[in-house]
């Protein structure tokens, strides 16, 4: 089994955090690394390292809250915009192996970009992609 993610020790209140939100599945804080004033983190109580690892009722769980908090945000903030990021292991971004989702109330000009090569394949390749992924059953 491995060690505790620091989310799990903040989840268990073994860490000091700014807790926003929690119910059975979720729990909800401020990010210790505000990209903006109101970042918050969103992840399962349970420590599944990645959207890969949760149920289906999990995910939808977690997605409730993450909606929840995301209107609490814009309530309180009055951002100009939102971004939600979800990423999963080190290749796609993830930090933390610990799923959770940031809500980030963002501003023009705040400093904070998502960058990453666009390819504009044809619309044949596309459809080839999507029969790729469709042949893996994503409604069972």
């Amino acid at each position: 089994m491995s060690s505790p993610t620091i989310f799990s020790r903040l989840i268990a209140g073994e860490l000091p955090c700014a807790m926003v939100y929690e119910d059975a599945t979720t729990f909800a804080f401020m990010d210790a690394g505000q990209v903006n004033p109101g970042h918050v983190l969103v992840a399962l109580k349970r420590p599944a390292p990645t959207i890969l690892d949760v149920t289906e009722d999990e995910a939808a769980a977690l997605f409730r809250t993450v909606h929840k908090v995301a209107r609490a945000v814009q309530a309180a903030f009055s951002p100009e915009g939102i971004t939600l990021l979800q990423t999963n292991k080190p290749a796609g971004w993830q930090t933390v192996p610990h799923i959770h989702v940031h809500v980030v109330p963002r501003y023009e000009n705040d400093g904070a970009d998502l960058v990453w090569p666009r390819h504009d394949p044809p619309v044949e390749e596309l459809k080839a992609l999507a029969a790729r992924i469709a042949a893996h059953h994503v409604v069972e």
